[in-house]
């Protein structure tokens, strides 16, 4: 099996499983190829976590769900250092960080010193307990959710936070014509007619693929659009408009790099062996939507941050 037929696999059994969210599987995939994270939020209901866990019986991996609330501690997700009275000294034990792909669900829900905690890990592969540093998985991918509506007890992620995410993915409900779709799949799950997931594949299969996206092809001009998009973010006033109005704070260079990450991992979904305008601009706004700041008077009018960017993409245009 090609790596190709492996995720074009992996695709079809997650869209049979995730009905009617198929832009949400393409993200998914593209953080996956793109060695990224994602962050998903969306309303109760809506198969977040259903994506993420069949995600994980699709590929040879470690699944870890951190359920965050509260009264977590950092140690809860990173592990610490247990006294073993047998031989007299520390032995670190792992915590759920240490898999392959890390559900952090309601990630919004933890406070600060937990959100901080997985800062290092998700930038560096890697984590610190009592001074020693633990590699983490080559497969690692952080795939987090929070839910927009209930704000009670909940402490919203710093940009420095938001910024390690190389994707922000909004989950709609499903269209209507797939509601009677997914009550049938359900139902069928429960009563045990369902079909088996076909067998999962080796990681060094995801691993090809990856350099396969990475040896894709980005021309200048299109490395000149990526880098205009972001810059537009940080000085809105050279397009004029409503940008001005609407931009309080642009996006960092990660912006920058997601977008490349991001378009060469489409582009390879696609079939393609080049990164085309077409390709930046269908990932721009999982990649930038999350790292720009509105000003007050965008808020105030109701204007989102995925619409400021579809302004963007409307005013920033490829040479």
């Amino acid at each position: 099996m090609t790596p190709r037929e492996a995720i074009l696999r992996i695709s079809e059994s997650m869209n049979a499983a995730v009905i009617g969210q198929e832009q949400v599987v393409e993200r998914i995939l593209i953080a996956l190829l793109a060695d990224g994270h994602l962050l998903m939020e969306g309303l109760p209901g809506v198969a977040k976590t259903r994506s993420i866990k069949t995600l994980s019986k699709l590929i040879k991996s470690e699944f870890s769900r951190v359920q965050f609330t509260p009264d977590l501690l950092p140690s809860d997700v990173t592990g610490s250092e247990i006294y073993r009275e047998q031989n007299g000294s520390f032995e670190f034990q792992p915590g759920p960080i240490f898999g392959n792909l890390i559900l952090a669900d309601e990630i919004n829900r933890a406070p600060a010193k937990v959100q901080a905690a997985l800062l290092e890990a998700m930038e560096e592969r890697q984590i610190t307990v009592a001074g020693t540093t633990h590699a983490l998985p080559k497969l690692f991918l952080v795939l987090a959710t929070q839910n927009p509506i209930e704000q009670e007890g909940t402490y919203p992620l710093p940009e420095a936070q938001m910024d390690r995410f190389l994707l922000h993915v909004n989950v709609p409900y499903p269209p209507a014509e797939n509601e009677a779709a997914i009550l049938r799949l359900v139902r069928g799950e429960k009563a045990g007619s369902s079909s088996e997931p076909p067998a999962a594949i080796d990681q060094e299969l995801i691993f090809t693929a990856r350099e396969e996206v990475n040896a894709i092809h980005v021309a200048e001009p299109a490395e000149k659009y990526m880098v205009d998009l972001v810059i537009a973010t940080r000085e809105p006033k050279r397009h004029g408009g409503d940008l001005e109005k609407w931009i309080r704070l642009g996006a960092s260079p990660r912006g920058t790099l997601a977008l490349d990450a991001a378009a060469r991992a489409h582009a390879w979904l696609q079939g393609q062996d080049f990164v085309s305008p077409e390709n930046i601009r269908a990932v721009a706004p999982a990649c930038l939507a999350h790292r720009i700041h509105p000003t007050y008077e965008a808020e105030a009018a109701g204007i989102n941050r995925s619409e400021i960017i579809e302004a963007l993409l409307g005013q920033v245009v490829a040479v």
